[in-house]
């Protein structure tokens, strides 16, 4: 406590103070000490941020790393296509035309021309379809990439680095048919000058590629 007339500090059992002598009724509590408090403790904190996007040690993957990824994947796609073409062979006939053929029997004009429908039509359905659940697969799991991108510590987020689902994967690789229509490539290319690192079909999709 304190002296409300000289301001010394005094215990709050004595009568009067003993340096002025005023009365003890002339005392003020005195206030507790308080030390300085960080401004910070209590602050949330806030991860830097890049391009409105909030992340915590990533950055953007840059063309040419995608590109070597691109290659990677578009050789796994191409093993997996040889080993579904011998069924697409059998399925469609193809082959047992092709054997007559060899063995110098005629066939049909009307038969050849279905088995060459069949077998284009087959080769472009195979096509599409293994490449894209191998990229919507791959990019909708654990992974968040294929094959080329987690060789390189790449992976595919939405705009806020979160994984994305089986629909927004399968959505980003439709919209390349997009990206691939636009002359000399430059749907591709604009994932290294975009701020985001961003192609066409990323755009379309909502989605990232990051380097971890």
């Amino acid at each position: 406590m304190y002296c409300s007339k000289c301001g010394s500090e005094i215990s709050a059992t004595t009568a009067f103070c003993s340096t002025c002598g005023q009365a003890i009724s002339g005392v003020v509590p005195a206030l507790p000490s308080l030390s300085p408090v960080d401004p910070n403790r209590y602050a949330p904190i806030v991860p830097p941020s890049y391009g409105g996007v909030q992340y915590s040690g990533v950055a953007y993957a840059g063309f040419w790393l995608r590109l070597v990824a691109f290659l990677i994947d578009g050789a796994i796609s191409f093993f997996l296509f040889l080993i579904l073409l011998i069924p697409l062979f059998i399925l469609t006939g193809a082959g047992s035309a092709l054997s007559r053929i060899g063995q110098g029997e005629d066939i049909s004009d009307d038969v050849a021309t279905f088995v060459g429908i069949g077998f284009v039509l087959g080769f472009l359905v195979m096509t599409v379809g293994v490449t894209w659940l191998y990229y919507a697969l791959s990019e909708s799991s654990s992974w968040q990439g294929t094959l080329g991108k987690k060789l390189l510590n790449l992976t595919v987020t939405d705009l806020n680095g979160q994984p994305i689902s089986f629909g927004r994967a399968s959505g980003r690789y439709f919209s390349k048919f997009i990206t691939n229509l636009i002359p000399l490539a430059i749907g591709y290319i604009l994932a290294g000058f975009t701020e985001k690192k961003q192609a066409i079909h990323d755009m379309i999709a909502s989605c990232l590629v990051l380097r971890s």
